[in-house]
């Protein structure tokens, strides 16, 4: 570039990150503002279970996992693919590799290489990185504010407040797991200046199914693997854990839109589970049949099926237990189990909601505010857990960056 343009970037996450790193590669001159001690956090957390940046599935199947946001996102993930993920980790000395289940990881296992070389390479292209500031909003004039957040005293001396800047973009998370940063307190702040922003609500969350006490002391935090979990059309395989509340695990989440609405309809929402999903209803009563009924219920289970005793415990909340093989079959196969709602936002792994996709153009930037460009979990899409959150965040993080380069040049030249 010709001018070396100012743009502030608020929010240290994997979002934020990628903007910056966009916004620097071209020549601009980026700050990163972060209310938080230390920046990715977030990111740090994801990695501790490996951290899965992607998914290497068919990019039709892939964009599918964004729902009614796809169509939106679409142009976004493919000039951002799992490929390109994959290359731009080579690129940072991060090799990676697809497990079994088609998730992408970085062969290192962990987030904290990649962190470590992605802030080198911000660093190295000029991007000033800032910690312990609270982002404010605007002056009367347009100007950003800041003032310092815990653990420091005074601004840095290169972001005065006011701060002009001549684009902004906005990556400060939606409101999930507040303690490492995103705690959804930006949502009046743009509203308050004609900004369309959904509620922001739990997404990839533990849902409550009031258990009986025997259920809650006995068997919490006991995993059911592996499980097909069926609600309305909807069915997905995998695993769930056994909670003092409720439910959590990946099968669940991936069912967390679907159990949202009708929880927010009615109140309940009824999940049928599949204890057995690798065998048919006939096969199970043919097994049951062959052990002598006077066997108690969970050593039937586990003598005929192999079944754990937290299988029993579930057969009995869900109602009377019938003690012919074909009904204890066709009960194992479709166990009822009544929801009651979504465990709080603050213990979901993300939300949906957030600025609306009728409240941004194309380029991600605000309409009610020009040179205001918004990326990652602040926009009003959702995706299970899978990689999907990542590589969404890390694809609108650049592309908010694109769009922002394409208006300065457009308005500013």
């Amino acid at each position: 570039m010709s001018t070396s343009y100012r743009v502030a970037v608020i929010g240290g996450g994997p979002a934020g990150l990628a903007a910056a790193e966009s916004l620097s590669a071209a020549g601009c001159a980026v700050q990163v503002i972060e209310r938080m001690p230390s920046i990715g956090r977030k990111l740090l957390m994801a990695g501790r279970g490996g951290l899965n940046i992607s998914h290497s599935e068919a990019p039709d199947h892939l964009l599918a996992r964004y729902g009614q946001a796809a169509p939106w996102l679409a142009p976004t993930l493919a000039a951002w693919t799992t490929d390109d993920i994959r290359v731009w980790m080579a690129g940072l000395g991060q090799e990676s590799f697809i497990g079994s289940s088609g998730r992408v990881f970085p062969t290192a296992m962990k987030a904290s290489p990649l962190l470590r070389a992605w802030l080198a390479r911000l660093q190295h292209q000029g991007v000033l990185l800032h910690t312990r500031v609270d982002w404010t909003g605007w002056d009367a004039s347009g100007g950003l504010t800041f003032a310092p957040a815990a653990g420091r005293d005074v601004l840095p001396d290169t972001l005065p407040s006011p701060f002009v800047a001549d684009a902004v973009v906005l990556a400060m998370g939606g409101a999930s797991w507040p303690r490492l940063g995103s705690n959804g307190a930006w949502v009046p702040l743009l509203r308050s200046h004609g900004v369309e922003v959904e509620p922001l609500v739990p997404a990839n969350c533990g849902f409550r199914a009031g258990w009986s006490d025997i259920l809650r002391t006995r068997f919490a935090g006991t995993p059911l693997k592996p499980v097909a979990l069926r609600f309305a059309d909807h069915t997905v395989r995998g695993e769930v854990v056994i909670t003092a509340n409720g439910l959590e695990g990946g099968a669940l989440y991936a069912l967390s839109a679907p159990l949202r609405t009708c929880l927010a309809q009615q109140g309940q929402a009824e999940l049928i589970l599949d204890l057995r999903p690798d065998l048919t209803e006939a096969v199970l009563a043919t097994r049951l049949a062959n052990v002598r009924p006077r066997e108690s219920l969970s050593n039937r289970l586990r003598k005929a099926l192999r079944l754990p005793p937290v299988a029993a415990a579930l057969l009995r909340e869900a109602g009377e237990v019938s003690s012919t093989p074909h009904a204890l079959a066709t009960r194992l196969k479709a166990l009822p189990v009544m929801l009651t709602g979504p465990e709080p936002i603050d213990r979901a792994i993300s939300s949906a909601g957030g600025v609306a996709q009728a409240a941004c153009d194309a380029r991600f930037m605000v309409r009610a505010m020009p040179g205001v460009f918004v990326a990652g979990e602040m926009l009003d899409w959702e995706a299970p857990t899978g990689g999907y959150l990542l590589h969404a965040c890390l694809a609108t993080g650049r592309a908010a960056a694109q769009g922002a380069l394409q208006w300065l040049r457009e308005t500013r030249s």
